[in-house]
């Protein structure tokens, strides 16, 4: 006979034990609840952090070309690309450099458009490869902006750059006074060296790295690879084989200047000396300074007068209380290293500082030879094309009314410069 299955006698919940169930699942809803609601708040929280700390800076309108606007993300991009190899102290320049590059860009599509020169998509992709290492996408304006600029030296101002131009082959050298120049020509006059002394002596880049021999130019090219009109006029109305007299050009600059200082005060504890002074161009106005000086002329007014010192100028060279860390090697002021040794109240001499940018100087010039049609170098050519190409985005500019708004505060910029520097 088979076996009855014995059933399980059911347990009977009390109505105290059910109260307390209920109880128990009624706080842990409400647990789960509040957990979940923190939950939710931390996440809104970090979200709207990220929204109003991240997103919303990113895609803020922050420089406007006419009616084309770009945010912050793409400022941010520009600026990381252009500033590669940009030393951070320098990058608060390019920023606002940024802005006018972006208008720049933005007016050569447009202007290029005109003319009939465009790239098609193809052609942004293989250039964006072609970049080492190769771009993203995020920069295909700057590659099609670099591609319609080739398009248009090569297409349209190869058309208006001349092949064959009258030109002078020159010497030249820049020098800081009308004195130095008639001695260096006496010098040149009894067989010394022109290039020698032009690699030793002149104060333009370009001439020193020449040797002062610039070779045949244009007299446009001379203007744009010396950056002053001077020695081009003269050079184009000069006779061959004749070392000219001291020309001067005010507007030239060179990396020299000549401090007169003087101390007004000085303290003990802690060492300080109130220093007054003033910034001239060459040594020769320097002596002629100090003499005009001694001969009680007021140091406030001539320094106002002269002095190439733009912080300084307009207080009439007051730099007020510097210490001897002010003085020191590496310092601004590291030409001074002696100052402190100065007897308050006397002009100290001329202190040559290499530090320092100067306008104004002297260039001594010989033309070697010259041509009324000679075919101008590619090299020539190419920055002549260049000039054009300028010339061409300024008249654009202007032809088409074009309107560069930026609206960067300092906190954006800032925080734009940490962004493109970061990693």
């Amino acid at each position: 006979m088979a076996k009855k299955k014995v059933e399980k006698p059911k347990r009977e919940v009390t109505k105290r034990q059910l109260s307390h169930w209920q109880q128990q699942k009624k706080r842990q809803r409400i647990i789960l609840g509040l957990g979940s609601f923190v939950i939710a708040i931390v996440l809104v929280v970090i979200g709207v952090g990220w929204y109003f700390g991240y997103y919303q800076p990113l895609h803020q309108v922050v420089v406007k070309v006419n009616s084309t606007e770009f945010n912050m993300d793409y400022y941010i991009k520009m600026l990381k690309f252009y500033g590669q190899g940009w030393p951070v102290q320098y990058m608060d320049v390019l920023a606002d450099d940024v802005v006018t590059i972006i208008g720049r860009n933005e007016l050569i599509r447009k202007g290029a458009l005109g003319l009939g020169i465009t790239v098609n998509d193809k052609e942004v992709d293989e250039k964006l490869k072609s970049y080492d290492p190769p771009l993203s996408k995020d920069y295909r304006d700057i590659a099609r902006t670099e591609l319609l600029v080739s398009k248009l030296l090569d297409r349209h101002f190869e058309q208006t750059v001349p092949v064959f131009a009258e030109q002078r082959h020159i010497m030249a050298m820049f020098l800081e006074s009308e004195s130095q120049v008639a001695e260096v020509r006496s010098r040149v006059e009894v067989g010394e060296d022109f290039a020698e002394l032009a690699g030793e002596l002149s104060l333009d880049s370009f001439s020193k790295d020449e040797k002062g021999d610039l070779g045949w130019h244009p007299e446009d090219v001379l203007v744009e690879l010396l950056a002053t009109s001077i020695p081009g006029e003269h050079a184009f109305g000069a006779e061959v084989g004749v070392l000219s007299q001291p020309i001067y050009d005010e507007t030239n600059t060179k990396g020299v200047g000549y401090w007169l200082v003087k101390i007004l005060d000085r303290q003990q504890e802690p060492e300080q000396v109130h220093v007054q002074a003033v910034l001239l161009g060459s040594e020769e106005e320097a002596q002629d300074v100090r003499a005009r000086l001694e001969a009680g002329e007021d140091f406030a007014t001539l320094a106002e007068e002269l002095s190439q010192h733009e912080a300084t100028r307009e207080s009439g060279g007051d730099f007020d209380w510097l210490s001897p860390e002010d003085v020191m090697p590496g310092s601004a002021f590291a030409a001074w290293a002696d100052i402190l040794e100065l007897e308050t109240g006397v002009v100290s001499e001329p202190i040559r500082d290499d530090t320092v940018i100067t306008t104004g100087g002297y260039w001594l010039l010989e033309v070697l030879d010259k041509e009324d049609d000679k075919q101008i170098s590619d090299d020539d050519r190419d920055l002549l094309k260049a000039v054009a190409l300028d010339e061409w985005v300024l008249s654009l500019w202007y032809d088409y009314g074009y309107e560069v708004n930026s609206y960067l505060t300092d906190e954006m910029r800032e925080w734009a410069i940490a962004k493109a520097t970061e990693g």
